[in-house]
């Protein structure tokens, strides 16, 4: 009979397993689909809303990308909230509206990203709207790549691929960077799903009279990219994510500072989850798959890592305890007879979806040529990746619930 943990092991196996090949099966079926993007049939007017706040260092270049975006002029605005800023950025955005009349500024007092975005919202002439962060930079043509999408009339949102402008900085630049890939690739597996559950805040595009129907952005949301998707879901509206349009952004490069955004994004899944509960299991992919998906993620990562960790924790505690005994009764404390040297099949579950995954995530780099060539240093980033980065990153999860529990909504 097979044991409590032994039986956990198993679920998590299969479990993990059945979701690396549903990625894979999507992946070969959709291969020749991945950077294809409808084309517009007409001009849409895009209003381009960039909330900031004490950008003073980034504004002026993200600005320029805008403009130099090569969308139509007469087409495009863009407005600057000013969320109460205290250092140059004011004065910057000032001296680039008499470089570009299309160009307006919003100054109000500091109250969130959301309520910047609704304020801008009020003043926007676009039949689209698109958000982008301060500190990035879409690139050229990015814009026309994701209007082609609305031709749908049920689009509500589509999202970009978000790729690391400070990728060499430190190992913090270079993992991230390999994450946001493998990331944006998953994101583009689930959009041939009709199951894309975020639209990012570099940049995506919504049709401004769904958002506008909705109630628009959660101020009390503390990750509003999330919380303006689901609620777009929720009303039977659909999104999408272009991964031929491309926006480059500014990582967190500390410790600090990469920590306290990961929670707070973990935050954001948690309120989403509990604030459209509603919806589990009802009619729609968000109910019957995004929203057990998400959660089902959220369980397997904490359980599979409390898992690990009982397991460490046991064969230490097993070892000191023979180590005790053997010493106590003056026995042999090694012997070479005592090792089993028959893989167990738990062993080779871990196996089958340790080089499963290895194999995937080089098909994604190779790809998108974020790796030309797997060199030998390349090789053991991805390896870190999946080992280090990808076993420890549920303690963010245990932050964030601790953080949700407590109430504890600050940025």
């Amino acid at each position: 009979m097979v044991d409590s943990v032994t039986a956990v092991y198993l679920g998590l196996m299969f479990v993990s397993l059945y979701m690396m090949s549903f990625f894979i099966i999507l992946t070969i079926k959709n291969k020749k689909e991945f950077f294809s993007f409808p084309n517009p049939k007409k001009t849409y007017s895009i209003s381009v809303i960039v909330p900031a706040v004490n950008e003073e260092d980034s504004i002026e270049d993200a600005i320029k990308h805008l403009f130099a975006g090569g969308y139509p002029k007469d087409f495009l605005e863009v407005i600057v909230v000013n969320d109460g800023s205290t250092d140059k950025t004011v004065k910057v955005v000032k001296r680039l509206c008499k470089k570009y009349p299309k160009l307006r500024l919003l100054d109000k007092e500091h109250s969130g990203k959301a309520d910047s975005v609704n304020q801008a919202l009020k003043i926007a002439k676009g039949e689209l709207v698109a958000i982008t962060d301060a500190d990035s930079f879409p690139s050229k043509n990015s814009l026309q790549k994701l209007t082609g999408f609305f031709n749908d009339e049920k689009m509500g949102a589509v999202t970009s691929f978000v790729n690391v402008r400070n990728k060499e900085d430190k190992v913090y630049g270079k993992v991230q960077a390999l994450e946001y890939m493998i990331l944006a690739w998953n994101r583009k597996l689930l959009d041939f799903v009709n199951s894309v559950y975020v639209t990012n805040g570099p940049l995506s595009v919504y049709r401004k009279s769904y958002v506008l129907e909705i109630g628009g952005f959660d101020p009390k949301s503390i990750t509003e990219d999330i919380d303006i998707t689901w609620n777009l879901l929720s009303h039977n509206y659909n999104t999408a994510m272009c991964f031929d349009a491309r926006v480059s952004t500014l990582v967190p490069t500390t410790f600090k500072k990469w920590f306290r955004q990961r929670v707070r994004w973990g935050i954001g899944g948690i309120q989403a989850l509990f604030k459209y509960k509603k919806h589990f299991f009802k009619k729609s992919m968000f109910g019957y798959f995004i929203m057990p998906f998400v959660a089902l993620s959220i369980i397997l990562s904490i359980f599979g890592f409390s898992y690990s960790a009982y397991l460490v924790i046991k064969a230490i505690f097993t070892r000191l305890v023979t180590v005790g005994y053997s010493v106590a009764a003056e026995t042999t404390i090694f012997s070479v007879n005592t090792i089993n040297f028959y893989p167990s099949i738990m062993i080779f579950y871990f196996i089958v979806l340790f080089f499963s995954s290895v194999i995937y995530y080089n098909y994604i780099l190779r790809t998108t040529r974020f790796y030309e060539k797997l060199s030998i240093t390349k090789f053991f980033n991805l390896i870190f990746y999946m080992l280090v980065f990808l076993t420890l990153y549920p303690i963010i999860w245990f932050a964030a619930i601790y953080r949700y529990v407590r109430k504890d909504f600050a940025w």
